[in-house]
């Protein structure tokens, strides 16, 4: 980006991030802000995730929507009309992606796709000279998110992911408490998913692509197979060709903040099991139920996830909790409390959640392109990489049934079953980049 779209007028317009700016609004206060000053976005992905991030940017005066990408044409046809309603200016479409990175105008892309496709179109990007916000987790096994990492190391763009707990004041909070020492040596640590609005994902049979679609560009690198209305939008997820299921779903989010806490990266060793036990004749291939417990050498994490069940532990549907010798921090989206060992230290009642952590999140992004402070991101490309890292290497454990060890030196595991799990086949006639 030029250096003259690197220094942005600050005017009394521009709200705080996490507000709600309507479109009356946003077109007063973008009328404060230089043509030269915009960032200027596109989006590929338009549903869900997508969606809500480039709702989230665009939140921003200096933030405007320049073009959209999408393989339904249906999704991209809604989205446009939801922009114009917001009172943006009618964005460029696009089926094709590397199309749209040919777009000059194009400073940042966000990526709100199926993980299958993330490591392409983020390599891409970054080639194409652009900053790219990419959505959780980065890439759908350990050699992808290895290569992403390479791939922002050589190119120097700005890369956000979208952990946007990071950005959550009452999750950085817990965090400063955690790190005062007040719960003493943490021993034990857990992170659990309970989705009782989650249920079972009825077979369906093959059927013609709907009107639209450019289906096989869906398909991408994953396995060419007909068209099965599972397996497209939302229900992508429990499919190993797309995805990684609950636990690169929600996992990435909550086992980050383990990590974050613990200031760990890598486990040892890793040990799974579960299974399809709630819907064992669904279509889901994914668990809908599994336990995964990590050893880092000084303390160990267990992840639990079930699928049709909402009560969790400490009665919460999802969380973190660290155990110390003298009390627990339990942590989740509503706020975090610490509970007492034998009155060793003091409570804290609940400290409530305040702010929508996804405008934080996106506004950190922004202010990090401005004013080229990579430094500064909330949740740059290693600490995306390092707990999709840990997710994968629980899939993995539960995929080959052992107890797998990590070489972090040589990036592989200690056994050959485990090993072929860590770089994908692309298929198709697309290639994993080289990084």
């Amino acid at each position: 980006m030029a250096s003259t779209r690197r220094s942005f007028i600050k005017t009394a317009s521009v709200l705080a991030a996490g507000s709600v700016i309507s479109p009356e609004l946003y077109a007063g206060a973008a009328k404060n802000v230089a043509p030269s000053d915009k960032i200027r976005l596109a989006l590929i992905g338009g549903n869900s995730m997508g969606w809500s991030n480039l709702s989230s940017f665009l939140k921003n005066p200096e933030a405007e929507c320049v073009a959209m990408c999408d393989i339904d044409r249906n999704v991209l046809n809604r989205r446009t009309d939801e922009i114009i309603k917001m009172g943006h200016p009618r964005p460029k479409l696009y089926v094709d992606y590397r199309n749209m990175l040919e777009n000059k105008d194009i400073d940042l892309v966000i990526i709100g796709t199926p993980d299958h496709w993330h490591c392409l179109m983020f390599c891409d990007a970054l080639e194409a000279g652009k900053h790219v916000y990419v959505e959780k987790p980065v890439g759908n096994s350990i050699a992808e998110i290895n290569i992403m990492q390479n791939a922002v190391r050589k190119h120097g763009k700005i890369v956000q992911v979208g952990q946007w707990q990071r950005s959550q004041p009452h999750f950085v909070d817990a965090i400063n408490y955690l790190k005062s020492g007040k719960l003493g040596r943490i021993r034990a640590t857990k992170a659990w998913s309970f989705v009782d609005w989650k249920g079972a994902v009825p077979r369906v049979p093959d059927s013609p692509a709907p009107a639209g679609v450019d289906y096989d560009r869906w398909l991408g690198p994953a396995p060419k197979r007909p068209f099965n209305a599972n397996r497209f939008h939302q229900s992508w997820r429990w499919f190993w060709e797309y995805a990684g299921g609950l636990m690169t779903d929600w996992g990435v989010h909550l086992i980050d903040y383990i990590l974050y806490g613990m200031n760990k990266s890598v486990p040892v060793s890793v040990m799974a099991t579960g299974g399809k036990y709630a819907f064992p004749d669904d279509a889901m291939v994914t668990p809908d139920t599994m336990t995964a417990v990590y050893d880092f050498g000084d303390f160990t994490m267990s992840w639990e996830q079930t699928i049709g069940i909402g009560l969790g532990n400490w009665k919460r549907p999802h969380g973190m909790a660290y155990t110390g010798e003298n009390g627990t921090l339990v942590l989740d989206r509503s706020g975090w409390e610490v509970f007492p060992e034998k009155e060793r230290t003091e409570a804290v009642p609940l400290q409530k959640n305040v702010g929508s952590g996804l405008d934080l999140h996106t506004r950190n992004h922004l202010d990090c392109i401005k004013n080229n402070t990579p430094q500064k991101l909330n949740a740059g490309i290693s600490i995306g990489r390092d707990v999709a890292l840990v997710a994968q290497m629980g899939n993995i454990a539960f995929r080959t049934g052992e107890k797998v060890f990590w070489d972090d030196r040589r990036q592989t595991f200690t056994t050959k079953t485990a090993n072929n799990l860590i770089t994908p086949k692309y298929h198709n006639g697309y290639t994993l980049p080289k990084y």
